[in-house]
């Protein structure tokens, strides 16, 4: 496991993941001159009009841009399937948001300029400066250079590279979803892979099938399946009042006039039947409502324990 580390966020809300590693893999060789060269050719090199439809077949354009577009593919690709070694049990959702984070332009440029590819850049004279201080050139230029080493040597070896490469920025990325989704950063227990047989429910009996019906003759069923508490406060406080059948009206209108002009803060009530179950606080309306859903369990005498397997009872 990766040392901790930290993710910065620009104006625009993108984190750019930078986990503490004492190293980063070697970057590998490009056997290919002519893939070589055109990783680091710029569009401007050559300054080829942009609109036209297709190339002629004697004459391809000898910019990076089609190693680029290969390359994102590429990354993803592996960044997806990576996520499933690492954290075997993570669900789509959360799985597509960490990706992001990861292939991302900031993300991305920060490793471009760690194995110094914008030095090698080649493109007009008089863009130089700009273009090798921009965070999507540089992302762009790692692109290519993974799309590049999968035209020259093939898949594997892009695996090779990016999943030690890649994996503290897994990890980072992983507690950063955590926590916008209302939860420890740290799970309960380390990922696991899980059996085939058996994920999802627990056997209660060697008799019983795969399918949580009795074998023949036994009238033995499976144990019910047990829950693991990675869901947060506020998905757990909404499954509760949709199984009791009760709608849940959240008031945001204590938050006037909280937080600064850059900092806003966001005051919620959870109102069921016309009583207040619960409030909070926090810097975006989810994290608020996800501590009103807390106080609101607590107000309703669930005994909540996270994290860990949950159990609960009526008081």
């Amino acid at each position: 496991m990766p040392r901790r580390s930290h993710a910065d966020s620009n104006a625009s809300g993108k984190y750019t993941l930078r986990p503490l590693v004492e190293e980063i893999p070697p970057l590998p060789e490009i056997r290919s001159k002519a893939i070589y060269e055109q990783i680091f050719t710029h569009r401007s090199f050559y300054a080829r009009p942009t609109h036209i439809f297709e190339d002629s077949p004697d004459d391809p354009s000898p910019d990076n841009e089609k190693l680029e577009h290969l390359g994102d593919s590429v990354l993803s690709l592996v960044v997806t399937g990576l996520l499933r070694h690492v954290y075997p049990c993570i669900r789509v959702g959360a799985s597509a948001k960490i990706r992001a984070l990861i292939v991302g332009n900031p993300t991305l440029a920060s490793i471009s300029v760690k194995y110094r590819l914008p030095d090698r850049l080649r493109m007009h004279p008089a863009q130089t400066m700009t273009l090798r201080a921009s965070a999507n050139i540089q992302a762009d230029l790692m692109e290519a250079y993974v799309g590049g080493l999968y035209e020259d040597s093939g898949l594997d070896v892009v695996k090779s590279w990016l999943h030690p490469l890649l994996t503290p920025y897994v990890h980072e990325a992983y507690h950063i979803i955590r926590r916008e989704h209302g939860l420890d950063s740290e799970p309960s227990s380390p990922p696991s892979t899980p059996s085939p047989r058996t994920s999802g429910y627990s056997v209660g009996s060697a008799s019983s099938n795969d399918f949580g019906t009795p074998a023949a003759g036994t009238g033995t069923y499976p144990a019910p399946a047990k829950a693991t508490f990675n869901i947060g406060h506020l998905s757990f406080f909404n499954q509760l009042m949709q199984q009791q059948c009760k709608s849940v009206q959240w008031d945001f209108s204590d938050s006037l006039g909280e937080g600064t002009k850059s900092t806003t803060i966001w005051v919620v009530k959870a109102i069921v039947g016309g009583e207040c179950l619960g409030s909070g606080r926090g810097s975006t309306k989810k994290a608020a409502k996800n501590e009103a859903a807390k106080q609101g369990l607590v107000h309703l005498g669930v005994a909540y324990v996270d994290p860990g397997p949950p159990y609960w009872a009526r008081c």
